[in-house]
């Protein structure tokens, strides 16, 4: 069966960007039709799956399938061929809604500096806007993703409006570990998120059920659904369960159609004036390059051989501990608060900057707390009243910091096409090389170093420091922007330097990665890209 789509604008991929614009796009008056791989979620299944799991991580709530295969956050080789020489540990999800379904829901703006790597610190390359250029649409993301924060502390990017919404309270371990650092040039700072403070837009304010990650049960933290709806309410069509295999194009170079198979296999043909892909930093560019042609030898937008390449994440240091005095975590959402001293400043000349983030969660992340917390004290030989006086005590009393790194851009860290390994549609899997490389790992011993100062001042009886590093799930670079259509993929306005009706969304645009969580970033540069993507439609 083939039943073509036609619209005024084809979004391939429902998370935040797709989402967004066509929210946007749609309340215009503009004819859309949204293709999302995955399925639609429903919520109770997917909290009840993760409380079931045996193996709790960000992807335990969504079950994978053939139909709609992503990675897995402790199968780093199940989904992703990789060619080392270090692992790539960063996911997605394909569902209706994206990757937003299983996001922290940490929303910081990028710094100015962050636009200026290369001006400021002679590392990677400068963005081809400013931070001053994005800042309006910035102010505009906080309102679209209603984002809680403190307006009176602008984290270093200076703000033309204040948060929809106050901030959440910060957890009890926010506070200790505040005044355990005053006067030590360290100061604990509210983190803004996209989780509402108080009931907000039909949405309740968040009752602290410290499962952010990998689902929120009563939706108090945004996901994009939320302009799913919105788009479906203004006249756009979404169609689930609908994978975009291959674009094509027509002697001018202008995209003409978007092939994509169903589920039952059947295949589709979607047709619009403007194309929009944006499916993450994977599966973007895992499109683009599948989409070679004897027209396009490299794929479609890669004239300039960097589709794929330059891929970044924020590498991740983890320390954990156990404090003297309870903290009382595993309550509230899984972070409330971070440490912004060491996001900026000459430092990066010699190493990553990075942010610490103050975990909630315990030893959840680095070792699987509370649950191994049993087979480690059972180990011991702990049983009965001991075990369950154990267990209490030493729940109370963890922490959890981690530094989430900045990495420079690197061509040879990229995504291709496997020469083998296909999914059901005939697509090869992302093959990826990736290294961490040294300007994080010099980042990392600074982060160590700073930990152990944090942990010092707090006063603990006991401390760890991972050797590995772990992924953030922020996947950045993979279709870089930039002026020079040579050296990047798409321009300041996400257009594609090769094919004037082509827009690429998402992270995989991001030049640099600052340390920031991508997201708030996301929502700002789609929300920048309206304007162009109208002016493509009245141009014909």
């Amino acid at each position: 069966m083939s039943a073509d789509i036609e619209a005024d604008v084809v979004i391939v991929g429902s998370g935040v960007s797709g989402a967004l614009m066509a929210a946007k796009l749609a309340e215009a008056g503009v004819k859309v039709a949204i293709l999302e791989a995955g399925a639609e979620v429903d919520r109770a299944d997917a909290v009840d799956r993760y409380m079931n799991a045996l193996i709790k991580v960000p992807e335990s709530a969504y079950e994978p399938t053939p139909e709609a295969p992503f990675p897995m956050s402790h199968l780093p080789d199940g989904w992703y061929r990789q060619t080392g020489p270090d692992k790539f540990g960063s996911t997605y999800l394909k569902v209706a809604g994206g990757t937003t379904w299983h996001w922290l829901g940490t929303c910081l703006r990028l710094l100015p500096a962050d636009f200026e790597l290369k001006s400021r610190y002679g590392h990677g390359v400068d963005w081809p806007i400013s931070y001053k250029e994005l800042e309006p649409f910035y102010t505009a993301a906080d309102q679209e993703l209603a984002v809680s924060g403190l307006s009176s502390d602008d984290l270093g990017a200076p703000r033309s409006g204040d948060f929809p919404m106050g901030p959440i309270s910060p957890s009890y371990l926010d506070r200790t570990l505040g005044k355990a650092l005053d006067g030590s040039g360290m100061t604990v700072r509210s983190t803004p998120q996209a989780r509402n403070s108080v009931d907000h837009e039909d949405r309740p304010a968040c009752c602290g059920n410290s499962s952010c990650i990998p689902c929120c049960p009563i939706q108090a933290k945004y996901d994009a659904t939320v302009h799913l709806e919105r788009a479906k309410a203004a006249g756009a069509t979404l169609y689930t369960r609908s994978t975009a295999v291959r674009l094509t194009t027509d002697h001018h170079g202008r995209i003409k159609e978007v092939h994509f198979t169903r589920w039952d296999k059947s295949s589709g043909v979607a047709r619009g004036k403007v194309v929009i892909v944006a499916c993450h930093g994977i599966e973007t560019p895992r499109l683009l390059l599948n989409s070679a042609s004897e027209r396009h030898p490299k794929g479609i937008a890669n004239n300039s051989d960097q589709v794929g390449r330059n891929l970044m994440d924020h590498p991740c240091k983890l320390s954990w501990a156990l404090a003297k005095e309870p903290l009382y975590p595993f309550r509230g959402p899984l972070s409330t608060s971070g440490i912004h001293d060491f996001c900026d400043g000459p430092s990066r000349k010699d190493h990553g900057a990075y942010r610490i983030e103050i975990g909630n969660d315990g030893w959840a992340w680095p070792t699987g707390a509370p649950q191994s917390m049993a087979a480690d004290l059972l180990a011991k030989g702990l049983r009965g009243k001991a075990l369950d006086a154990a267990m209490r005590d030493q729940a109370m009393r963890q922490i959890r910091l981690t530094s989430l790194t900045e990495q420079l851009p690197d061509p040879a860290n990229r995504m291709t096409l496997h020469a083998t390994d296909k999914d059901m549609y005939g697509v090869p899997l992302p093959q990826i090389a990736y290294r961490v490389g040294d300007y994080v790992h010099d980042a990392f011993a600074a982060a160590e170093k700073s930990h152990d100062a944090i942990l010092d001042h707090l006063g603990v009886t006991e401390r760890h420091h991972s050797p590995d590093h772990f992924g953030a799930g922020h996947i950045m670079g993979t279709v870089r922007m930039g002026a020079d259509a040579k050296t990047s993929v798409v321009d300041k306005d996400l257009r594609s330097h090769d094919h004037p009706n082509l827009f690429l969304l998402g992270s995989g645009t991001f030049p640099t990665g600052g340390t920031s969580n991508p997201t708030l970033t996301i929502a700002a540069l789609t929300l920048r890209a309206v304007d162009a993507v109208k002016a493509t439609l009245k141009a014909g």
